[in-house]
């Protein structure tokens, strides 16, 4: 039994975890690279709702965030190939 929810996988974790793998294979980064995936509620009334936000920090480098304008349980692969720039 997981107390107090310890344990437990987190709402959207296995999708977090997907787009995370996308990412890095887009991107091409290693292990260095931290790659953090998170879906927030837009407050921009031109917004769709939900975006997913991916953030990609390198050291050395400055960070940099990609934004997909769906939930992550409806990003494709496609989506991230497009919003993930190549490592350098």
């Amino acid at each position: 039994m997981a107390l107090f929810g310890f344990g437990r996988p987190r709402p959207g974790e296995a999708e977090r975890r997907r787009i995370e793998g996308w990412a890095r294979q887009a991107g091409g980064y290693g292990e260095a690279v931290v790659v953090k995936v998170n879906e927030i509620v837009c407050a921009d009334p031109a917004c769709p709702g939900f975006e997913t936000v991916i953030l990609v920090m390198a050291p050395g480098v400055r960070s940099v965030a990609g934004k997909i304008a769906k939930p992550l349980s409806d990003v494709t692969h496609e989506d991230v190939i497009a919003t993930i720039p190549a490592s350098s």
